[in-house]
């Protein structure tokens, strides 16, 4: 059986080592994890409550249309109900918004280091992905502007940026939409946008009420710490919202799911403490970057990348040896570059000091 010949290239994802293996292979009794932007500090003990609380449902399918969560983001976000969908994380609505608006053929936009999933589900549909290199870790959207054809359905703007960190600003975004085609439909991909504390980030939202082809991803798995639950949610125009529903597959978020983020986001309390110690865990890492001699890209997410000036796999495994798991820039085209994600104080603390004795092994890049 031979599979479709526009997908036989197209890499496996590889997520971040689990901690179990390491241990494993290591013989390590305790790990700490910092390489897939998990929240340190879990989620809110009203989710896990409400989690509970379902079991006794377990037997039953979940709502298919996730009425309840549906109405309760609608109303938090102060839009309607028919601008709302959820996905399987929000890596599902990129799915499927692939699905529903590429044909082969179609041209999609995005920068040539962003999160890996656009150019994947695009790919799969048979469209032609015009990947725009980044400037100074962000994204060109003069140069992607430039790139938009008659052909192009799609264009993906991942802010903040995984797996730079960096992030485009409101007059930004908006003097890039002023010049956007109509006919093309631009992914703000906003899975970080709750640790951002600077004042200049995008009001999506506002922007959806007046472009239309317009529509904001986000996430319960970052800030709101259920990440194992996989559910994530996009807000557009009901238009758009009713041609990604068209292609979801039916009861694509569970009970558990839908009962923990309609409890997490009733939890504002539980997120502005998790969003000022990811600040403060931000401001000490890069305050010890410093003081080694690294270079960094401006963060704002949960995550830094930072040029070690040594091969990154070598560093990579380097801190593995000690306990610690970052994301390799071997794995994301940047050879000298370790991902790391705000941890908790304590968590910090470590990194630091296993890299410093990691930096001290391993030689300086020719």
């Amino acid at each position: 059986m031979q599979p479709k010949k526009n997908i036989v290239h197209l890499p496996v994802y590889q997520p971040g080592k689990p901690i179990e293996e390491v241990k494993r292979e290591l013989g390590l009794k305790k790990v700490i994890k910092l390489a897939s932007n998990e929240n340190p500090f879990g989620c809110s003990p009203k989710a896990i409550e409400a989690i509970q609380a379902e079991l006794s449902t377990v037997s039953l399918y979940p709502d298919g249309g996730a009425v309840q969560l549906t109405e309760a983001v609608a109303e938090f976000f102060g839009v309607a109900t028919n601008q709302v969908i959820f996905g399987n994380g929000s890596d599902e609505i990129i799915l499927m918004l692939a699905r529903a608006y590429l044909v082969q053929g179609d041209e999609t936009v995005m920068a040539k280091h962003t999160f890996p999933q656009y150019k994947h589900n695009c790919e799969i549909e048979g469209a032609v992905c015009i990947e725009v290199p980044l400037k100074d870790g962000t994204h060109d959207l003069d140069a992607m502007l430039a790139a938009i054809t008659d052909k192009t359905k799609i264009v993906w703007i991942c802010n903040p940026n995984n797996p730079t960190g960096t992030m485009n600003t409101d007059a930004e975004i908006k003097a890039f939409l002023a010049k956007v085609p109509a006919h093309v439909l631009v992914v703000l991909d906003e899975a970080y946008c709750e640790y951002n504390t600077t004042g200049e980030y995008p009001d999506s939202l506002e922007l959806i009420k007046q472009y239309r082809n317009v529509i904001s991803l986000r996430t319960f798995s970052k800030i709101y710490g259920l990440a194992s639950l996989r559910i994530g949610y996009g807000i557009g125009h009901p238009d758009v919202i009713r041609s990604i529903n068209q292609v979801r597959e039916p009861f694509n978020t569970t009970r558990f799911s839908q009962a923990a983020a309609l409890a997490a986001i009733k939890d504002q309390d539980f997120i502005a403490s998790c969003r000022q110690a990811n600040s403060e865990g931000l401001a000490y890492l890069s305050q010890q970057f410093d003081k080694l001699g690294l270079s960094m890209y401006p963060a704002h997410g949960n995550f830094i990348l930072v040029n070690v000036g040594r091969p990154a796999a070598l560093v990579f495994d380097g801190l593995l040896r000690k306990g610690i798991i970052v994301r390799g820039g071997h794995a994301l085209d940047f050879p000298t570059s370790i991902r790391v994600t705000i941890g908790s104080r304590e968590q910090n603390e470590k990194f630091i000091a296993a890299l410093t004795e990691v930096l001290a092994e391993v030689a300086v890049q020719a």
